[in-house]
């Protein structure tokens, strides 16, 4: 991991200014002597800049994209806890982190901090932008910010602005953060028992009934214990050790407020803008970031195309589906 340093004061989209910002990055591979080979990834809630880990299906030697071919960039999103400026990064004015001083962010805030790193590393143009759920909000704003820069664009289970539904489910996370009564102590236990229980509201709208059943039932006759809640539990636990309740709540909020058409004269005005050929894809038992959308946002691309994935792992299956991702983008850029 790299960290890449901006000295000079950074004004948010709502007003806010930070002194200066640090964010943290993974590249894989070369730039070639014309610049024509960057991939840049953008990653989605909880994840960090190393793709190579996280995407281990479709990043890394051998892989589709493969460091070999490409100089792929990944960068810690602003407002996270993985090297990038954040709740618990230290505000210089105290010498102590943040914790909930951290102004609010939004997506253009985030997509603002890549294009500093961009600018550093020297990247002209982007051959690839790729994300998933999150991530594409970030390929996306990107691309309506600049129109000329990114030359092919994958957007997988990720939509033109946050759904109802969607900013539903961060309110009822944040709720969960909200009611642990060490929520706004500052140190980074500060709302971790909150924090497990909004990653395990989390956890059912990134999976699906029918997973559930399949994989979670039990066989023999229990009062207790269930297999169901063992594993929500555990999935809470496994987030709150690596995680933190303040970045999970900043970053919901931004979740929250993504919305491509915000001073563009609404989403279909913003998106046709957009030109560069996209392939977006959805997995049919998604209901977090239904097909629906995902259908809507490649009509609205002037050169979207739309593939869908059978899968029964839900919003999750652009991270497990890694066979028919390979093949659908392999397709799209062949």
């Amino acid at each position: 991991m790299k960290i890449f340093l901006h000295n000079d004061s950074v004004k948010l989209e709502n007003g806010a200014e930070l002194p200066g910002l640090e964010i943290a990055y993974h590249t894989y591979g070369e730039m070639n002597a014309d610049k024509s080979n960057v991939v840049w990834i953008c990653h989605a809630l909880t994840a960090n800049s190393d793709a190579e880990d996280w995407w281990e299906g479709l990043v890394g030697d051998g892989k589709l994209m493969d460091p070999s071919k490409y100089f792929i960039v990944c960068a810690n999103i602003l407002g996270s806890c993985y090297g990038s400026s954040g709740p618990m990064t230290n505000d210089p004015s105290t010498g102590e982190p943040y914790y909930s001083g951290f102004p609010d962010v939004t997506i253009r805030d985030m997509v603002n901090a890549h294009e500093l790193l961009r600018v550093h590393l020297g990247v002209d143009k982007i051959w690839l932008g790729l994300g998933g759920s999150m991530g594409g909000y970030q390929i996306l704003e990107w691309a309506c910010s600049q129109n000329n820069l990114i030359e092919n664009m994958v957007l997988l289970v990720t939509g033109a602005k946050e759904s109802a539904w969607a900013i539903a489910v961060h309110e009822a996370q944040r709720l969960a953060i909200e009611a642990d009564n060490t929520w706004r102590d500052h140190n980074k236990e500060a709302g971790r028992d909150g924090l497990i229980a909004a990653r395990g509201i989390g956890m059912l709208t990134y999976r699906n009934y029918e997973t559930y059943v399949a994989v979670q039932s039990d066989d023999e006759e229990k009062l207790d214990d269930f297999k169901a809640a063992s594993y929500i539990k555990y999935q809470g636990n496994k987030l709150a050790d690596r995680f933190n309740a303040y970045v999970y709540w900043l970053l919901t909020k931004s979740m929250d407020s993504h919305n491509l058409g915000r001073g563009r004269g609404g989403i279909e005005k913003a998106l046709t803008g957009v030109t560069a050929p996209a392939l977006v894809i959805g997995i049919e038992s998604d209901i977090l970031c239904p097909v629906e959308e995902q259908k809507k946002l490649a009509a609205a691309l002037p050169n979207g195309s739309y593939i869908e994935i059978k899968s029964g792992y839900g919003h999750d299956g652009f991270l497990i589906e890694s066979d028919a991702i390979h093949a659908a983008i392999n397709a799209f850029l062949s």
